[in-house]
């Protein structure tokens, strides 16, 4: 029998590879690229056909995994294990992948609308929540020690959570600093660097000086500031660059030198 979280992670993963050959078809992949991952002709656009490849890919293991596992089954887990019987399960606690799922969806719709960068941010944030969520749930229901439970789980995803997570915050934190510099004028931006930089500085004293200071205010202090910083990157990009001038080149020499010289009317006499 086919549990109910096999189907979903199947059911994402068999659409997802079918998502990803329509789009290597219509972003100029030949007929069998696509299907053959690029084996026996191109692909198309090879970022987005390989980000849903791994999406397919993911979802098809995780599938797997929990047809192994059966949903956590406590009866299935025991035979793994070779137990008789499980301790009791206690309930899952509160989880903040949720809201991060939420970010990650703003992202993308951001990004079709402004910045196509962060639709690309947005997909590496859903998807990473997707891992997330599920190895957490998988956890939580690993044995009825919640200290266990968060020692299998922090074995499993720190080593991965942890690079992806700090590339992911340098890169919209970078991309959305970089609209608001690149608004203002060149002393403005001078301050605003300077600002953000103490911002920065300030704000990971003042955790660090707390180490009592819970996960989950910590996250959604994070979250917060990504907000802001993501508000004011799309603000940038709205209000567009500041004119730019060659080094040395008044503005308006540049433009008598582009519009060509004036013409020389000949005085008569």
């Amino acid at each position: 029998m086919i549990t109910i979280g096999t189907k979903w992670f199947f059911g994402l993963g068999i659409v997802s590879l079918i998502t990803a050959a329509f789009y290597g078809w219509t972003t100029g992949g030949t007929f069998i690229g696509p299907v053959t991952v690029g084996y026996k002709g191109g692909v198309g656009d090879h970022f987005g056909y390989g980000i849903l490849v791994a999406a397919g890919v993911i979802s098809l293991f995780q599938g797997f995994a929990l047809t192994a596992w059966r949903d956590a089954d406590p009866q299935a887990t025991a035979q793994v294990v070779h137990l008789d019987s499980l301790p009791a399960v206690r309930p899952a606690g509160t989880s903040y992948w949720p809201p991060l799922a939420a970010f990650g969806a703003a992202l993308v719709v951001l990004g079709l609308v402004f910045e196509p960068i962060l639709f690309i941010f947005g997909l590496i944030a859903m998807g990473f929540v997707l891992v997330e969520w599920t190895v957490q749930t998988w956890a939580d229901h690993a044995t009825g020690d919640p200290a266990t439970n968060a020692r299998i789980r922090n074995r499993i995803m720190n080593p991965i959570e942890f690079p992806l997570a700090g590339a992911l915050a340098i890169g919209v934190l970078v991309l959305s600093v970089s609209r608001v510099l690149l608004a203002v004028s060149e002393l403005n931006a001078v301050w605003v660097a300077g600002g953000i930089a103490t911002l920065v500085l300030v704000g990971g004293a003042i955790i660090a000086s707390r180490p009592r200071l819970s996960s989950n205010a910590v996250v959604g202090l994070l979250l917060v500031a990504a907000i802001v910083v993501i508000a004011l990157g799309v603000a940038g990009g709205v209000a567009g660059k500041r004119e730019f001038h060659p080094f040395g080149t008044e503005p308006s020499e540049e433009r008598q030198s582009e519009e060509g010289a004036l013409p020389v009317t000949e005085v008569t006499p």
